[in-house]
């Protein structure tokens, strides 16, 4: 069963984000992450919710979105994300 990684994030410092921006495609492709949004244009039409930017990448399980979040790759770039912004990041499995 399918299963998404799903990013609200707010980026303070895009500068400090380049080289995250520039490797994070890399590590997605070992375990069959596919980028399917990534965008600022956002309408909430209900809920007092305030996203700037949302990212959603899907993987074909919930153990492969795992295993890439935890990948040591992965775990090389998340320090410059997470010094970045403030982001909120959820596993979430399809249907």
């Amino acid at each position: 069963m399918a299963a998404y990684v799903i990013v609200d994030s707010k980026i303070n410092n895009l500068e400090g984000m380049q080289e995250y921006i520039e490797k994070v495609g890399a590590t997605l492709g070992a375990h069959g992450g596919k980028p399917i949004v990534a965008g600022t244009n956002i309408e909430v039409v209900e809920g007092d919710w305030k996203p700037s930017r949302m990212v959603v990448v899907a993987f074909p399980s919930m153990d492969a979105a795992k295993a890439w979040y935890n990948s040591p790759a992965y775990q090389e770039i998340l320090p410059i994300r997470t010094a970045n912004t403030d982001d909120k990041v959820i596993l979430v499995e399809g249907m």
